[in-house]
């Protein structure tokens, strides 16, 4: 009996998104983890880094998907993401010190991502792939085009500039910062941003 042929699988449509930052996070660690604790407390972990990440993301930010230990999140604010993205750190070391050891790293590109369906796909999803990938834990680097898109709204923010950096995958080297803030990195969570939105 003849089967008849497979047809084409229905890919989502890919356009261009608008202008926004591409944000990915990474739990260091967590390979080693997951060996020493067993996949019930690494899920746990997984399911405590997006509780706390939705819980913080503003209206207009959302989490565009998971990937394996990180997620891939989009802001449309250059201010509001870096501020957003210090806060979480901020909060990741809080439940890293009262519960679970939730050591996050984040990276961030500004840019104009593809749309495919509800994902992003393109060269700015992959710089800022790279991006995260050099952050130490409880760090956040940013682009070049970040700190432009920020412009002036700086103030109480240290941008330690890292040099143009060769990234795997990508053609030319990408200028990057190291975001700090400049008051008490102690402060508690909840209290008024250091970055004007």
């Amino acid at each position: 009996m003849s089967r008849a042929p497979a047809g084409r699988v229905s890919r989502p449509a890919a356009a261009p998104s608008e202008l926004g930052a591409i944000v990915f996070t990474d739990i260091a660690g967590f390979t080693e983890f997951t060996a020493a604790r067993g996949d019930a407390e690494a899920l746990a972990l997984l399911d405590l880094q997006e509780e706390v990440v939705r819980s913080a993301l503003p209206p207009e930010g959302r989490v565009v998907k998971e990937l394996g230990d990180g997620l891939l999140l989009w802001l449309p604010d250059a201010p509001r993401a870096v501020s957003t993205c210090l806060d979480l750190l901020d909060r990741f070391a809080d439940v890293s010190r009262d519960e679970s050891p939730l050591w996050v790293r984040m990276g961030m590109h500004w840019g104009t991502p593809t749309r495919r369906g509800d994902d992003l796909v393109g060269h700015a999803v992959n710089l800022a792939a790279r991006i995260v990938e050099l952050a130490a834990p409880g760090e956040l680097l940013v682009s070049t085009d970040v700190r432009a898109a920020v412009g002036g709204a700086l103030a109480g923010l240290r941008l330690e500039e890292l040099g143009p950096v060769v990234m795997r995958g990508i053609p030319d080297p990408i200028g990057l910062y190291r975001v700090q803030r400049i008051e008490n990195p102690t402060s508690p969570v909840g209290s008024s941003s250091s970055v004007s939105t």
